[in-house]
């Protein structure tokens, strides 16, 4: 976007258009953050990251700029107008997302003209400022918080904590349950690698970092082989070469599988000797339904768990 209008120029023609007009206790951009502004029955001041910031009580037009938060505003039910692109592409949100627009923290005409009433995103947008011209923007770290406090706290956003720690508290108890079962079947001392094709290059997961990794290697109770474990306590992941692959694979492996990839490494004999290859203990998951770890994320990669390990199916 090489000619940006201000926003504030951008604000007063959006409005202009729709025939209206607005007052500074309407406002619930700029104004509602600016020193001095006071807090209506309709709003209150979240403490965020970076400090409080008044958002409404109850949002109806909410814009989410990453792609990590957009299942927890989906479970907790509350209306969005605005997502990113890899959340779009989302097969498990595919439903509930048809309608609502692809933004990025770079496209603020578009976000603008969405009339968004929050923003939420990662703490290291672009345009922050301007985003908060626009609506009350409460960004992120990514990892700060572990899966289940980062839902909790998008909870307290939100005006649903209660919410949020019910969902929290009952699916730790249903992947903890689903962990006994699997290690029941699978013993004790097995382990699991989870392995994903990115931009011609083939990764494994350590724990924490999506792809289901938070399940296995925290609630399940599941192994890392001791490889893996080493070479991921720093990045959260290693690149491999298929020559050495055989080296990080555990007794199962989880494929993040995603279709436009080069795949052609599982037709190698270096593929096909691995013990796992062999034995049908890995399991594919498509790659975008995989990736992130939301609460709606989550609850398809727990199913998919329970389905693979437990009948023992290799997809």
């Amino acid at each position: 976007m090489n000619k940006l209008l201000p926003i504030a120029l951008l604000l007063t023609l959006l409005l202009t258009a729709c025939g209206g007009t607005t007052t500074s206790s309407e406002n619930s951009g700029a104004n509602a953050n600016s020193p001095g502004a006071s807090q209506s029955e309709d709003t209150f001041v979240y403490e965020s990251e970076n400090g409080p910031v008044t958002v409404p009580k109850n949002p109806q037009r909410v814009v989410v700029l990453t792609r990590f938060l957009t299942g927890n505003v989906m479970l907790l039910d509350v209306p969005l107008v605005g997502v990113d692109q890899m959340a779009k592409d989302n097969p498990n949100f595919a439903e509930q997302l048809k309608d609502v627009e692809v933004v990025s923290d770079e496209s603020l005409e578009k976000i603008l003209a969405l009339q968004p009433d929050l923003i939420i995103g990662q703490s290291n947008i672009s345009n922050l400022d301007k985003l908060n011209e626009i609506a009350p923007t409460v960004t992120y770290t990514y990892g700060k918080l572990d899966y289940l406090q980062q839902h909790i706290e998008i909870g307290k956003l939100l005006n649903k904590e209660a919410e949020a720690k019910a969902w929290a508290e009952d699916f730790q108890a249903r992947a903890s349950e689903a962990g006994e079962n699997i290690r029941a079947k699978v013993g004790d001392d097995a382990t699991v690698s989870v392995i994903e094709m990115f931009n011609k290059q083939l990764y494994v997961y350590g724990y924490n970092f999506g792809r289901g990794t938070e399940i296995l290697y925290g609630e399940m109770g599941l192994k890392l082989p001791e490889k893996v474990e080493e070479a991921t306590q720093t990045d959260g992941y290693l690149a491999l070469s298929f020559e050495v692959m055989g080296d990080y694979m555990g007794d199962y492996v989880i494929y993040s599988k995603d279709e436009a990839e080069d795949n052609s490494f599982l037709e190698t004999e270096t593929y096909k000797s691995i013990d796992a290859v062999k034995n049908n203990r890995v399991f594919t998951a498509d790659a975008k339904a995989f990736y992130f770890n939301d609460p709606l994320s989550l609850e398809y990669q727990l199913q998919f768990f329970i389905d693979h390990f437990l009948d023992g199916s290799e997809q």
